[in-house]
């Protein structure tokens, strides 16, 4: 084995696609330059003159490392700075769990498998956490509303395909209505008031060796969530209103739920570019192409389940889907997989989900506000698992809501949870590097810059069909 490492990040590319590893290639080169190993005895040679190399030994753990070094209370210095940036953490290995995938779904509320938490149940927990983080990934700011990719090459794009999905279907919500105040401003602000409808997320079935893995043909919903908060603490006006139904039967005026988080899920409206008076809303559209792909596999013989992911607000309308589902397909095992999300409805709104055997895990840091609003007459549902930045010895500490609030914060703290009030796992496998991806949450010392992640650019893709709500191609 060659232990000399030439990259700053050579993990990363397993992790990572190459196009955003270069980004943090470059930044590091600048860094790593500068750095002088006294023990370095490569020998100079008109190939790597001027260059640093750097031998690791065979095994290192780059989570061992810097918990070495934060135990300690000490800054770390030149050489285990590169040797953190040059470590290979090994990928997590996908266990065949159909022997116990109802338990892993929620089937008892995931009773002995949170704390300590079940090593199977945390990979699929990150799983769910990564395709909705695609759903971040792939908004295109210049074209609001769209989404960068096809369909087809949604997560392949993103470095996704070897979770074993593949998207069949896009969802797309009215984005007129006014959201609680204390999500704050969206991805892109721009994509909340322009006329037409945008992006909101998407449908995806495991393949055939996902659903071997799984025991079960999992389709499963994604839901696009909002930005960094920002106004958490002023003018909360969250107003409860009555739950819709497909069906006026059996409906109760006691069961109230947020009236924007209805809105964007319910709402329908104009399409200028099709000239049409009115569109169908995001849940008519989730609704058919879940009960389609069902229909489809169940008529094959295969088990179906259906999970529903999403994070902030992704998180609240995954709660609305998962009551529509359970209420629609009764037959149908539903669980939601949710992410520091608001709360969504009354207590009545909770009692009748779980009633309706839908299952709720919503994973929520101590630190994130977002899990705390609106309060008054809401409440939350399902099974928490809660973690805790101060876990973390990469993390930032003090009050940073945003940092705290975002996705890849939420995943790295999974990975590295093993039980309420236990250290920070030293085998976690997730690349720290992510955290940053999106946002300024790892300490200053580690040296990875904020808000690395640079889409690459494409080419305008004529291949693949439009959806009905963009006037021309995609092109980022």
């Amino acid at each position: 084995m060659d232990n000399t490492v030439s990259s700053a990040f050579p993990h990363s590319r397993s992790i990572i696609p190459p196009y955003h590893v270069k980004v943090l290639d470059n930044h590091l080169d600048r860094t790593i330059s500068a750095i002088h190993l006294e023990d370095d005895k490569t020998p100079q040679t008109p190939r790597n003159r001027g260059t640093t190399s750097i031998r690791l030994p065979e095994e290192i753990s780059v989570s061992k490392l810097l918990l070495q070094v934060f135990h300690k209370h000490r800054e770390a210095s030149p050489l285990e700075c590169a040797l953190l940036r040059s470590a290979t953490p090994a990928k997590s290995p996908k266990e065949d769990i159909s022997w116990m995938w109802r338990e892993i779904h929620g089937s008892d509320n995931w009773a002995g498998l949170l704390d300590p938490l079940h090593p199977w149940l945390r990979r699929e927990i990150v799983k769910y956490g990564e395709l909705a983080q695609a759903t971040y990934d792939a908004f295109d700011p210049h074209q609001p509303g769209s989404c960068c990719y096809s369909p087809e090459g949604l997560l392949d794009r993103l470095g996704l395909a070897e979770n074993g999905y593949r998207v069949s279907g896009y969802v797309y919500a009215a984005m007129h209505v006014e959201l609680p105040h204390f999500l704050g401003r969206p991805l892109h602000a721009d994509a909340w008031t322009a006329k037409e409808s945008h992006w909101m997320g998407y449908v995806a079935v495991s393949d055939d060796a996902e659903t071997q893995r799984l025991g079960r043909r999992d389709i499963v919903i994604v839901w696009r969530g909002t930005a960094a908060p920002s106004e958490w603490f002023k003018d909360l006006q969250a107003r409860p209103e009555p739950i819709e139904r497909r069906s006026k039967a059996g409906s109760a005026e006691h069961v109230r739920v947020e009236r924007g988080f209805q809105s964007v899920y319910r709402s329908r409206r104009e399409l200028a570019t099709q000239k049409k008076n009115t569109d169908s809303s995001a849940s008519e559209q989730v609704m058919a192409q879940v009960m389609a792909l069902v229909n489809a596999h169940r008529m094959k013989g295969e088990e179906v389940s259906l999970t529903i992911t999403g994070h902030s607000l992704g998180g609240a309308l995954a709660l609305l889907n998962a009551h529509e589902a359970a209420s629609v397909m009764p037959d149908l095992p539903v669980s939601v997989f949710s992410f520091g999300g608001p709360r969504v409805g009354n207590a009545a709104f909770g009692d009748e989900l779980r009633g309706l055997g839908a299952r709720v895990l919503r994973v929520v840091a101590e630190q994130d506000l977002v899990p705390k609003v609106p309060g008054v007459v809401y409440a939350h549902v399902g099974t928490e698992l809660r973690v805790d930045t101060r876990v973390s010895p990469y993390l930032k500490q003090g009050f940073h809501p945003a940092g705290v609030h975002g996705l890849e914060t939420y995943m790295h703290l999974v990975d590295g949870y093993w039980c309420s009030g236990s250290e920070f796992r030293a085998e976690a496998k997730r690349d720290v590097l992510l955290v940053n991806k999106r946002g300024d949450m790892l300490k200053e010392e580690l040296g990875v810059p904020a808000r690395w992640y640079r889409r690459p650019s494409l080419r305008v893709r004529q291949d693949w069909p439009l959806s009905p709500y963009q006037a021309s191609p995609v092109a980022c």
